[in-house]
């Protein structure tokens, strides 16, 4: 008799679940054995599938849009520094990050992309294959370029054990030279802590001639303990040293949804088809000839005995004694769109973007479009604050610590005390903003959220518009400085000798 979940999810008696045989093991089993397939499933999906396209590109407009643009916000009371030299600072040191983060050939080891192409391509990445690697490379500096500091993105793929460091299964291997573990590529220690990854020169499969040959980078440098290689991934399971794609527990639903897909699309494509099919008797000496020119049978007329088809104004002539027979398929074309339409929504949910925001699709009321649009957002910037803290925020510390060795940017106390180095690395990471159906209602509930407090002007102006509150009202100041100068003030008229004299006038009659 069974106890608990035993007559619940964990019965092997009740008929439901007789036949539910479900296994799972620890992450490498479940997960780096299975990775390869999904990553390659994901990619296909991605580039043919619609929905899924979507629901990638949707990430990426919404997480980091154009470039999350860093803000200095320095720890100013540790630092022990006035509210104006904080301010000087700040505006330094963003001035020295866009130059190097706006220059292709600065950032980017291939001198590609700028530091906003990048996170956009790093993104992609994480969500299609499950994780992305930014490799830090150091170029020689010049005139044009004085920091080093380069970033190389490495696809999934690359990351994996060395053939001669392999075991038994395909992505397990040992380092003989300190003992160390490798799950597909990751090396860690004897305490699981993540030491080194191993990257190969060629992708799996490639169709090249190249020898396939593994570099080992250290994770973090053992002199300066900044990082080599960064590693972003969303981790499900504890022990979980790989990436899982954004599109795995919906790949089934997506691979069929196409697939109904194309043959709603056939079914149409056929039914609007005008074929004809001409047998005849006559021997082929007698002149049968299907163009009133005599020039011969025009190209859209099969008489290949074994080449039958259906085509838009297509004739098949048939041999004699041949028929053609139609069958009549019940195609559920009435009912496509809403099929279609739950399926999205099956998938959304499970990519936690709901159905309006996955197809741009906002026809329901304002209070639903808008919770639609929140609960997406949500999702945005959790999403965001693993991006930021995977990859935005390593990149500018080690940007940050090189710009200070070179005295370009004065920090002191930088590498002297770990919380004087964490208070001058602080940073805000701003990109796009919450959607707004209706701007004028949105306002008015920021204004009473301000006005109780709930939220500071400040945080409004982030969160709903992307700016500076204080840079904002500086700059509205200035506005009105001009303003006011730009345009003439009305003179006020002093009072004319008539109007005392008439006031002297009455004075008398009064008696005065």
């Amino acid at each position: 008799m069974g106890k608990g979940y035993g007559e619940a999810g964990a019965s092997w008696t009740k008929r439901a679940l007789k036949g539910f045989t479900a296994q799972s093991g620890n992450p490498i089993e479940d997960i780096d054995l299975n990775n390869k397939t999904m990553r390659q499933r994901a990619r296909i999906l991605y580039m043919a599938a619609p929905v899924a396209t979507a629901s990638i590109n949707t990430n990426r407009t919404s997480v980091v849009g154009s470039g999350l643009r860093m803000r200095c916000a320095i720890n100013r009371e540790i630092l022990g520094i006035s509210p104006e030299s904080e301010k000087e600072w700040q505006k330094r040191t963003e001035a020295e990050f866009r130059m190097w983060a706006e220059n292709k050939r600065s950032c980017d080891a291939l001198g590609i992309n700028d530091f906003y192409d990048l996170q956009q391509v790093a993104l992609k990445s994480w969500l299609t294959s499950g994780d992305v690697f930014a490799l830090f490379k150091r170029y020689d500096v010049s005139l044009t370029n004085p920091y080093s500091l380069r970033i190389h993105l490495i696809e999934a793929d690359r990351v994996s054990t060395p053939l001669d460091k392999l075991n038994v299964l395909l992505t397990e291997g040992l380092n003989r030279e300190n003992g160390n573990k490798i799950h597909d590529g990751v090396e860690v220690d004897h305490n699981g802590r993540v030491v080194a990854y191993h990257v190969c020169n060629v992708y799996p499969g490639e169709f090249l001639l190249a020898t396939a040959k593994w570099t080992r980078v250290e994770a973090v440098g053992e002199k300066t303990g900044l990082p080599n290689i960064i590693q972003i991934m969303e981790a499900e399971r504890p022990d979980q040293y790989r990436g899982v794609s954004y599109l795995a527990p919906v790949i089934e639903a997506l691979l069929q949804q196409r697939r109904y897909t194309e043959s709603e699309l056939t079914a149409a494509l056929i039914q609007s088809f005008l074929t004809a099919w001409i047998t005849s008797e006559a021997p082929d000496s007698d002149g049968f000839s299907l163009n009133e020119t005599g020039g011969g049978p025009p190209e859209n007329v099969s008489y290949d005995e074994n080449e039958y088809e259906m085509g838009a104004g297509q004739i098949n002539i048939l041999r004699p004694g041949e028929s053609v027979v139609f069958g009549e398929p019940k195609i559920p074309t009435a009912g496509f769109e809403v099929f279609m339409k739950t399926i999205c929504r099956l998938i959304g949910s499970a990519l936690e973007l709901p159905y309006d925001v996955l197809l741009k699709e906002f026809n329901s009321s304002y209070s639903a479009s808008r919770g639609a649009l929140q609960q997406a957002w949500e999702m945005f910037k959790m999403r965001r604050s693993w991006f930021v803290n995977d990859f935005c925020q390593p990149i500018y510390e080690t940007w940050l610590t090189e710009a200070v060795a070179r005295g370009r940017i004065k920090a002191p106390g930088f590498f002297n005390d770990p919380l004087i180095r964490a208070a001058w690395s602080g940073a805000r990471w701003d990109g796009p903003v919450q959607a707004q159906l209706d701007p004028v209602k949105e306002a008015s509930a920021n204004e009473t959220l301000v006005a109780h407090g709930w939220k500071t002007n400040e945080q409004v102006t982030r969160e709903y518009y992307g700016g500076n509150w204080q840079e904002n009202v500086e700059a509205l100041g200035h506005e009105l400085e001009l303003f006011a100068g730009a345009v003439p003030q009305p003179q006020q008229e002093e009072p004319s000798n008539n109007d005392n004299e008439e006031g002297d006038e009455d004075d008398e009659e009064n008696g005065d």
